[in-house]
């Protein structure tokens, strides 16, 4: 048995902890921290509050890392010594690396000291710093990430408590109120077996750059059919909402906004976030009302499978429609979508790479991520034929869980022949949004002409359908059909299969009625039948009837090629 390395397998959001509290407890321990831990417990929030026998002289031990790395958020408590103690700027050391890297949330509370003390470390916090450089001479580094740490968390929104000037138990009260609204959230689904998903969520969460307040961003994210856009922006949902004040993930755009109308996600935009209803009878009113209600919150908008210019542009039609710090995410298969609304930030969804591949099939097909080694032939067959695209490896290790190996490979010499129905209906999406002219190039492409230079195959197209094919070429590669490498057309294998399923259930028993022919016994069976090629006077441009001689050597010479 072969055991695989999990490489996402321990994507989750299931915190150990809801919030770990950062102090100084010579502070604040047996005064406001201790009554804030106790609040909080007492309104079932999970709070950690370090104990001081955990402690080991001046580093964090790993039990108040694994605590640290646990929470869903932490919370910052700025006193007057704060800075004295190098116990807590280590924490807080640890705590921005979970903030930079994991986009968790924090909390800055300045108690008894002004935030601006603490963020252009003044005062105290300036004498601090004197005494630390002579006790950490050698040790400059560590004074330089404690000096940067503090600067870009003092520096986060928090709140501000003088007890000579209110009562705590207010103060704890709206604490607690502020933290249960945000662990409340229920995060989303994401995947059965969540595999390949922390490298491609940290790529987008640094396009999104969640610690820039003072911008907001719009992020797209683009790929063919299958290749779990969606799922990857539930994941970026699920990793980043705590920051925001307001959230609304809007589900398959394209299907909902013919079912629904545009007018009608409009709605649900309002209510998500700034928790109104409102009937929108007109969708121009529509967009005044989303300007009007969010152009001062900071939210979080994700607008899932778009294909047409006209729903971002009423949904989402330009970054002053939201507050500052706002960010807005877009799925698509069409990048042609992001570039006409000027999405500068674009994410090319990457497929599996083998290692990904070999333990999504694994979990789908044994359920576990060990694999026995009298499997991994027919395993790496299943994979080159996936292709490193998730649905394909989903749909395969599902399919094939409790079968054999010889079962295994019958399947699989089926699927070469006709595809999975339900991987092609998921691809074939992208072909029925095309027009018909596109339709006909993306199917002559898909049966002649992958892997071939591209002035070759616009030659052969233009001579077929009478116009030079550029333009339509640029339509397939921005709907993620085929992809223009330096020197030939690439297209994804299934996503050819798909085109080529097309085709043959244009006549399924009797090829000779299909519009194009590439598999050599197809070939043959016409040749040798006399079989009148139906539709061949459209693909070929040729009269049958006549030139019935040339047509067999046109077939050949594309068979030959």
């Amino acid at each position: 048995m072969t055991r695989l390395a999990a490489t996402s397998s321990s994507f989750h959001y299931q915190w150990t902890y809801d919030v770990f509290i950062n102090f100084r407890g010579e502070d604040t321990r047996h005064g406001f921290t201790g009554n804030m831990y106790h609040a909080l417990s007492q309104k079932g929030v999970r709070t950690f509050i370090d104990d001081e026998e955990l402690r080991r002289g001046d580093e964090i031990t790993p039990t108040l890392l694994k605590a640290i790395e646990n929470s869903r958020m932490a919370i910052i408590v700025f006193s007057k010594n704060y800075i004295s103690s190098t116990f807590c700027l280590n924490e807080l050391v640890k705590i921005h690396q979970c903030i930079k890297g994991k986009s968790r949330l924090v909390l800055p509370i300045f108690y008894d000291v002004e935030p601006s003390e603490v963020r252009h470390q003044t005062g105290n916090y300036e004498h601090a710093w004197t005494m630390h450089k002579i006790n950490f001479r050698a040790d400059k580094k560590k004074i330089q990430s404690w000096k940067l740490a503090l600067h870009e968390i003092a520096n986060i929104s928090g709140l501000h408590f003088n007890p000579r000037h209110g009562y705590e138990y207010q103060f704890v009260d709206r604490i607690v109120k502020e933290i249960s609204g945000k662990i409340n959230r229920v995060p989303l689904h994401i995947a059965k077996y969540p595999i390949g998903l922390d490298s491609r969520v940290q790529k987008i969460n640094s396009l999104l750059e969640i610690e820039s307040n003072d911008k907001v961003y719009m992020v797209g994210i683009f790929g063919i059919g299958g290749m779990g856009k969606t799922t990857i922006a539930r994941a970026v949902y699920n990793s980043i909402a705590d920051n925001f004040e307001g959230l609304c993930f809007l589900h398959d755009i394209k299907e909902n906004s013919r079912k629904l109308g545009l007018e009608q996600m409009q709605e649900k935009l309002l209510s998500k976030i700034a928790r109104v209803d409102i009937k929108v009878e007109d969708i121009n009113e529509g967009v005044e009302l989303i300007k009007m209600r969010l152009m001062q919150k900071r939210i979080l908008l994700i607008l899932d499978n778009v294909d047409k210019c006209e729903q971002l542009e009423k949904l989402a039609g330009d970054c002053n429609w939201f507050g500052s710090g706002s960010r807005i995410i877009i799925t698509t298969r069409d990048k042609q979508v992001l570039v006409m609304h000027g999405v500068e930030r674009k994410y090319d969804i990457e497929a599996f790479n083998a290692k990904e591949s070999l333990e999504l099939l694994s979990w789908n097909a044994f359920r576990n991520n060990q694999v026995n080694e009298s499997h991994m032939e027919v395993l790496n067959r299943a994979i080159v034929y996936a292709q490193g695209l998730p649905l394909a490896l989903e749909v395969i290790g599902s399919n094939l869980c409790g079968m054999d190996v010889t079962e295994w490979e019958s399947v699989l010499d089926l699927y070469k022949r006709i595809p999975n129905e339900n991987i092609q209906q998921i691809l074939k999406v992208s072909y029925d949004g095309l027009k018909q002219v596109e339709k006909e190039i993306f199917l002559d492409i898909a049966c002649f002409f992958k892997a071939k230079d591209l002035e070759y195959v616009r030659y052969m197209v233009e001579q077929v359908h009478g116009f030079d094919p550029s333009y339509f070429v640029r339509v397939l590669e921005d709907k993620c059909l085929i992809n223009i490498g330096k020197y030939c057309i690439e297209m994804h294998d299934l996503v050819q299969d798909m085109g080529r399923e097309i085709v043959r259930q244009e006549s399924p028993k009797e090829p000779g009625k299909r519009s194009r022919l590439w598999f050599h016994h197809d070939i043959i069976h016409v040749l040798e039948e006399n079989t009148p090629v139906e539709g061949s006077e459209v693909t070929m441009k040729l009269d049958l009837s006549v030139l019935k001689r040339d047509t067999c050597r046109v077939l050949v010479k594309i068979l030959a090629s």
